[in-house]
């Protein structure tokens, strides 16, 4: 081992099993080796790590595309990584790559599947997992795969101030749609506007959000991406265009549930609408990576899509910073850099 590494990393581990909403004792920071590559791998330290709402159903062992993680595991995650030792042939020492270290100061990564170098000149290198990362993937995917938006449609997606939210709504309006957002209090519906572009932006914590989305989309909606579910879905359904797509991306209302899913809303307003929906899953999506970003990389540089992100400073802080997403406490994507 190189005589500047450490002997051993700070970790974030599962302490134990959340009921409900994640609180930080649920977690603790513990101790551990820095490992050594092998044939094939190289050694990273991690720079940022990215905190998603779909780590709650890691944890609960719902999520259908990543192994639970166990109370005395080390928390799983994304990151964007500094490679610092390498027996990879594509990896160099110096190297900044996007890879899946986890809640850890370093990680081992192998093979070429979900590993990306980043060009620093190009974007922020913190972008690499927001919006030009997973949740910009989605969002392209989702909204123009699934969504199939048309110039002149009304978009409306929900979470709006999320990186998510945020993108879908920037490429509904590049696309010559009406972008709609739903956001949670005043101060999130201003950024959602004024900083993204918005044509509107719904308050769901004030009124009956129902009628304000009639009022919002008085033609109706003609493409809902939904990243909430719930009342939400329920509000969004009953205001659809004839026609109108629907797509599902998360179910954010429903993550901190102890125990089964509430009752789906009724489904009579889809069939009503003749609409179309559909589930979006980004894994399904790697093909379009590279079309994603080279599109997003450059409207980004143009400063034709904005992005937020809610930075929290130390490995330390990553529990607070998960407790305050899985709370809808963040503006914009939840990274912790690291020191």
């Amino acid at each position: 081992m190189s005589p500047k590494l450490p002997g051993n990393q700070r970790q974030v581990l599962l302490r134990r099993y959340p009921e409900g909403v994640p609180e930080t004792t649920d977690f603790e920071l513990a101790e551990g080796p820095v490992p050594q590559p092998a044939n094939g791998e190289f050694l990273s330290r991690t720079l940022y790590l990215s905190l998603d709402p779909y780590l709650r159903g890691v944890i609960s062992g719902r999520h259908l595309y990543a192994e639970q993680v166990r109370p005395g595991g080390v928390m799983p995650g994304r990151t964007v990584a500094q490679v610092v030792e390498s027996r990879h042939p594509d990896f160099a020492p110096g190297d900044i790559a996007v890879c899946s270290n986890g809640w850890q100061e370093y990680g081992l990564s192998a093979g070429a599947i979900d590993l990306r170098k980043l060009d620093p000149e190009a974007a922020p290198v913190s972008t690499g997992i927001g919006i030009l990362g997973m949740p910009g993937l989605t969002a392209w995917a989702g909204l123009l795969h699934l969504g199939e938006p048309m110039p002149g449609e009304t978009v409306l997606v929900s979470a709006a101030c999320g990186p998510v939210g945020s993108m879908v709504g920037q490429l509904a309006r590049i696309a010559g749609c009406q972008a709609v957002g739903i956001a949670g209090g005043a101060e999130k519906c201003s950024i959602v506007k004024d900083e993204f572009g918005f044509a509107e932006c719904v308050d769901y914590k004030t009124g009956d959000l129902g009628e304000k989305l009639k009022a919002a989309c008085p033609g109706g909606i003609d493409v809902y991406f939904d990243n909430v579910g719930g009342e939400v879905l329920a509000a969004a359904m009953a205001n659809l265009a004839q026609g109108a797509r629907v797509v599902l991306c998360g179910m954010m209302s429903g993550y901190n549930n102890a125990g089964p899913p509430p009752p789906g809303p009724s489904l009579i307003p889809l069939i009503m609408a003749r609409a179309i929906l559909r589930g979006l899953v980004v894994y399904d999506h790697e093909d379009k990576q590279k079309d994603f970003l080279r599109a997003c990389t450059r409207w980004l540089q143009e400063g034709r899509i904005r992005y937020r992100e809610d930075i929290a400073h130390g490995i330390d802080k990553a529990p607070e910073a998960f407790c305050r997403l899985m709370r809808g406490k963040n503006v914009g994507k939840a990274l912790v850099r690291f020191a």
